[in-house]
């Protein structure tokens, strides 16, 4: 297959480097060789003011694209941009096992914040990390690339790549979760992308990876309304190229082997929130080769409500319709009603408000993204597509012990507040996979890579830094071998302008249990009410 890309760049900025080692070498070079590619990647980049207007994706007055969440979500005045790096110094300490901590650095920031990493505060050790790029330091991060990558006619993915020009660094790859896209890993892409070749998928269905064409069209002279023309999926009968298509986790799962052998070639770290932490491990279960390690971001554990027909032909038979277009005249009226209520500004405003933990995060781009896509007219169709699409092949029990199975590297960063997806579920993970780090961040909610970007940028920086030097290096927080099997907790700061912010982070090590869990959640309480007596 040819690919094509179409390639929309922002604004280059100059980008400055991070004084930071970074160790070229895998774990297992089998994984870490380069695919040998059976199929040669044609690249076409032109450069766009807009990411919509030439598929016509929006109504031409773009009632939303200017649009302030924060004065729908009543939240307050945003905490402001981000601080910046000024300097990165790294010193040791002595252990007979780990020979550098990744922990163990002296940051220069701005402010009145002064230049040690770390100091003692009751029980809790604070550690001073690196803020965000910010434009007022001259330092935007690095410049971020849409681009769009046919793969298969009329089935066109959009993503975004930051870093590319990092040869010798490791490949990252995220996966969004429901409903949003590329965009919500804008963080990751401008900083970690100064270091390592980052890349942002939008899933099949969702983003800007929704169909050109309509792939049930009404027949004209049906006596559609002008409303109902607007919306895609609707007519009696598919296009071909739409003929058994399923916006389903196992076409997430191929699109993603696809991309990374085709657009990538190479295996990746592969990062994911939400669905994107199932799909992310699905995949990395039935395609170990491609994968160098796995980190899960609140991860959903499980997806689809349908029997899968592969796995239970018998039982998938019984529902007469999974996704497939077009929908059937029974599921458009239905779909009809719950799309103007969930697709509705107000409502949306209201599930970021109950996914962000605190509410001072400044989220309008994030917003008014999701309500671009939701003005796509193929969105109501595709959203009924991915509610009836049947469940995977696997479980997410048996895609964790597959990976467990072929050695795969698992990371868990879970924020503690999240209401949706409770801590709880990770550190299931982690009583199946003890040997994986396991951080719980507070306050975050189900969305920590873009409420506290500081900090999973952080950790993921000191997991893959720790994987690449097969373990020479501690893991982030870490700094003696007892850490590593029972856990500790920290308090890591950074700056954003105007403000010091601290975050709380727990690592539960390999020995930990929900026991731990407990103990130290009522530890944590103690403390705060006695800081609060104070």
């Amino acid at each position: 297959m040819e690919v094509i890309s179409f390639c929309y760049t922002e604004p280059c900025f100059r980008v400055g480097c991070l004084n930071m080692k970074v160790v070229a070498k895998s774990l297992n070079s089998r994984r870490s060789k380069h695919l040998l590619l059976s199929r040669k990647a044609r690249v076409v980049c032109s450069v766009s003011d807009s990411r919509w207007d030439s598929f016509r994706f929006i109504n031409d007055s773009g009632n939303f694209n200017d649009a302030k969440v924060e004065n729908i979500l009543d939240q307050g005045e945003p905490s402001g941009s981000f601080g910046s790096l000024e300097g990165f110094q790294h010193t040791t300490f002595n252990s007979d096992s780990l020979s550098e901590s990744y922990d163990d650095y002296v940051v220069g920031v701005k402010g009145n914040l002064r230049d040690v990493s770390r100091e003692r505060d009751g029980s809790i050790t604070k550690v001073l990390i690196p803020g965000l790029p910010h434009d007022s330091d001259g330092d935007s991060g690095s410049p971020i690339s849409s681009c769009f990558w046919e793969w298969k006619p009329k089935l066109t993915v959009h993503y975004e790549k930051s870093g590319t020009g990092n040869v010798n660094s490791p490949p990252l790859l995220f996966l969004p979760g429901f409903g949003v896209g590329s965009f919500h890993y804008e963080k990751q892409l401008k900083d970690l992308g100064r270091e390592y070749r980052v890349w942002a998928l939008d899933f099949l269905g969702q983003g800007m990876s929704l169909p050109t064409e309509d792939p049930a069209p009404l027949v004209k002279g049906e006596g559609a309304s002008e409303e109902q023309d607007l919306m895609w999926g609707f007519g009696e009968q598919s296009e071909p190229w739409a003929n058994e298509l399923v916006y389903s986790i196992d076409l997430w799962r191929d699109q993603v082997h696809h991309f990374i052998e085709e657009v990538i070639g190479e295996p990746v770290y592969i990062v994911g929130n939400s669905l994107g932490g199932f799909v992310a491990l699905y995949f990395s279960a039935c395609n170990p080769q491609l994968v160098k390690g796995v980190t899960l971001l609140n991860a959903t554990p499980f997806w689809g409500f349908l029997p899968n027909p592969i796995r239970s032909p018998r039982v998938a038979r019984i529902f007469p319709w999974a996704g497939t277009f077009p929908l059937p005249v029974n599921v458009r009226k239905l779909i009809a009603f719950v799309w103007q209520k969930i697709s509705d500004p107000r409502s949306i405003a209201e599930v970021l408000k109950q996914v962000y933990a605190d509410h001072s995060t400044k989220v309008d781009s994030v917003f008014s993204r999701i309500v671009e896509t939701t003005e796509h007219p193929a969105a109501a169709a595709s959203f009924a597509s991915i509610m009836f699409a049947p469940k995977a092949q696997l479980s997410f029990e048996e895609a964790l012990s597959r990976c467990q199975m072929n050695d795969i590297p698992i990371c868990l960063m879970y924020g503690k507040e999240d209401p949706w997806v409770k801590p709880i579920w990770g550190f299931q993970v982690k009583r199946k996979v003890p040997e994986a780090p396991y951080y719980e961040i507070s306050p975050a909610g189900h969305c920590p890579h873009d409420e506290v970007p500081e900090v999973v940028n952080y950790l993921l920086r000191g997991w893959i830094r720790t994987l690449e030097s097969q373990g020479s290096v501690a893991l982030p927080l870490l700094d003696d071998p007892e850490s590593a099997e029972y856990g500790v907790s920290r308090e890591l700061a950074f700056v954003r302008e105007g403000s010091q912010k601290e975050v709380r982070v727990h690592f539960f090590g390999s020995k930990s249990s929900i026991w731990n869990r407990i103990s130290s959640d009522i530890k944590s309480h103690i403390m705060e009410l006695g800081n609060t007596v104070r």
